[in-house]
């Protein structure tokens, strides 16, 4: 910094839900950026207001989002929507007709269309609208992207995605309802983040197959879903989401014509934020993964018998999310993740959805 730079003032942010996205993912991340000061949170529950103003000293907490935008609140640069699935789209809608910027939680809507809606208005106010699609900054995601640009495996057949877990028993609330208005199910969460992954690495979609079924004694929504889709360019892409996975199966498991890439366990930065660990503190380098959790290159023989090369772990860096956020705010950068986008991922929800129904191939 020279003699005539000052620190940039950093921008106000309020935060709607202070529940699991809430207080585990968003807040934290939003008061380790330099860019950023989280400013309000809204939750009508006492407990979790107590949390928000004992885990963030001097935060405005409110009951209710307008009161967020009401007249004569503290003036906001940004409103983060973090609250059950079913509110995104009214909560966004009323924050953008306040004049206010929005980031909203996976996923943006229950349809593309009202994604396509938000995003219309969005533009039309001349408004930053971003979908936090975190696990695009995943440590194996950021390692395999740097796989596929310097064209380590040659051209991509097969791409195999799986975000699989071993919950016997439904834990219950909104996620696992079954009713439609909640949007729930894993299909709207977990498949949230392998559709958006599997289009940023191979482009379009022009079908869709899935199957998707309740397999847990008194579960209400999906549980055990597969998606598969063939790319404009060719791809195919095999996506596995799972409550009820008893063994689970390589991350990644990617098919080019010279190598394969598998990647076994899950990016570190979820555990390290529901542990309690935050970016920035404590000076170990935030999102590594230890060597025995590196993915491995090659072909010919599974890397569970030592075959290919370990390929070392890119660090894990959803921090990165919200400082692409501020610079876009400012102007110095664009949008990381946009409605549009977000759209294109619900398009593929939704022919899944439709195929699983029907028994189906849905074309695009």
């Amino acid at each position: 910094m020279t003699g005539t730079d000052t620190p940039r003032t950093p921008l106000r942010v309020g935060l709607v839900g202070y529940g699991l996205a809430g207080s585990v993912f968003h807040a934290p991340l939003i008061a380790a950026s330099e860019d950023l000061a989280l400013a309000a949170v809204t939750t009508g529950n006492p407990e979790r207001a107590a949390e928000a103003r004992a885990a963030h000293p001097g935060v405005r907490v409110a009951a209710k989002p307008e009161e967020l935008w009401a007249p004569g609140a503290e003036q906001l640069d940004l409103v983060v929507v973090a609250s059950p699935n079913k509110t995104h789209v009214e909560v966004a809608t009323a924050a953008l007709e306040a004049g206010l910027p929005v980031v909203v939680d996976k996923p943006l809507a229950g349809t593309a269309a009202e994604a396509r809606g938000l995003a219309a208005l969005a533009e039309k106010r001349g408004l930053l609208l971003s979908v936090f699609q975190n696990r695009r900054w995943d440590s194996d995601f950021r390692t395999l992207r740097r796989l596929l640009d310097e064209d380590a495996l040659g051209g991509v057949q097969r791409f195999e995605s799986r975000f699989e877990r071993w919950r016997p028993k439904p834990k219950g609330g909104w996620r696992e309802s079954g009713a439609p208005e909640e949007i729930g199910g894993l299909l709207y969460d977990l498949g949230s983040h392998v559709v958006d992954q599997a289009l940023v690495l191979f482009g379009p979609v022009v079908s869709v197959y899935a199957e998707s079924d309740v397999r847990r004694p008194g579960a209400e929504a999906d549980d055990d879903t597969f998606l598969a889709l063939t790319h404009a360019n060719g791809v195919r892409s095999h996506l596995y989401v799972s409550a009820t996975t008893a063994q689970l199966g390589p991350r990644f498991r990617v098919l080019g014509q010279r190598a394969g890439f598998v990647k076994y366990g899950l990016d570190p930065q979820e555990a390290a934020l529901r542990d309690g660990l935050r970016p920035g503190a404590g000076g170990a380098v935030w999102g590594a993964e230890p060597e025995e959790l590196w993915g491995r290159l090659g072909a010919g023989e599974s890397p569970l018998t030592g075959g290919g090369t370990p390929v070392e772990s890119l660090p894990g860096d959803y921090p990165a999310y919200y400082a692409a956020v501020a610079a876009a705010l400012r102007g110095t950068g664009p949008n990381p993740v946009t409605a549009h986008e977000a759209a294109d991922a619900l398009d593929v929800l939704e022919a899944a959805r439709r195929s699983a129904r029907e028994g189906i191939t849905v074309a695009l």
